[in-house]
């Protein structure tokens, strides 16, 4: 299983940086449609779709990011977009979460699909923005995902239960802890530090969202990333809410190790709307 996961993760840099790092941002824009249209077939999968059914919705979420890019919404300001978004995601994953697994099938399918959809099509569009205003921002929104992710596990594998008695969600994803949880936003504060340290020690072309963020204080910084932290966590769960009730494993097959595409980006989906909302205000 670890060979399959580094060989798989190996392929996928090898594939998205080259994108990434290209001057101009259509390739990698174009490259993430591919992977955004493969989470809206996983998405129709998990809400009981056939397999043709599942195909229309990857090719419904295809047409839609690429009507938003033909209309030129990339070079647009969207501060209510991400607002909207941002908000929906704040207030609509607590109450899933409230809800729990059992609630989910409670929700008509059309809606479940409507919104999956829409929160694909938002969170590409957000990436794509991300990217056009330059790598350094995109990429410290990637990583603050990703080190709340990675200092989440190894706190949780180390001080888990030992200073809570419960877990974080026991019937959505046991193996998260609170201890977990709290390893992980203490890996993105210290992350954030080090990112704004970076910008000015080299003199950074484009401004990261911490520096960004810390225009309005140090406090501000803290409690936004904090905040996106945390909203990675709520982006995490809802997935596992969702496996868990459809009785899945992994979103699907699609990246050999790693299960699919929604899995590895599961925790960007409000975290990316929710950065551009706070990058828009400021």
């Amino acid at each position: 299983m670890l060979k399959q996961r580094v060989i798989t993760a190996l392929v996928l840099l090898a594939i998205l940086l080259p994108a990434l790092f290209y001057p101009q941002p259509q390739p990698f824009c174009a490259l993430l449609l591919i992977f955004i249209a493969a989470a809206g077939w996983e998405w129709g999968r998990l809400n009981g779709l056939a397999a043709w059914s599942s195909l229309a919705c990857g090719a419904v979420c295809l047409a839609l990011c690429g009507a938003a890019w033909w209309s030129g919404l990339l070079g647009q300001s969207l501060p209510q977009l991400w607002t909207v978004a941002g908000t929906a995601w704040v207030l609509l994953g607590a109450l899933l979460l409230r809800r729990g697994v059992a609630g989910w099938p409670g929700v008509p399918r059309w809606l479940r699909l409507a919104v999956g959809l829409l929160a694909l099509v938002v969170a590409w569009l957000a990436v794509a923005q991300a990217r056009i205003a330059g790598v350094n921002f995109l990429l410290s929104i990637l990583l603050l995902v990703w080190m709340a992710d990675i200092a989440a596990y190894f706190a949780g594998r180390a001080f888990g239960l030992k200073f809570t008695r419960t877990k974080l969600a026991p019937a959505i994803s046991p193996g998260k802890s609170w201890e977990g949880v709290w390893g992980g936003l203490v890996g993105v504060l210290l992350l954030a530090v080090v990112w704004v340290w970076a910008d000015v020690h080299f003199a950074a072309a484009v401004p990261s969202l911490y520096t960004r963020l810390l225009g309005h204080g140090w406090p501000f910084l803290a409690l936004a990333a904090v905040f996106l932290g945390a909203m990675s966590v709520v982006g995490d769960l809802i997935e596992s809410l969702i496996k868990r009730s459809a009785g899945a494993k992994d979103s699907s097959g699609l990246l050999p190790g790693h299960g699919g595409v929604l899995d590895r980006i599961d925790a960007l989906l409000p975290t990316l709307p929710l950065a551009m909302m706070l990058s828009s205000f400021l």
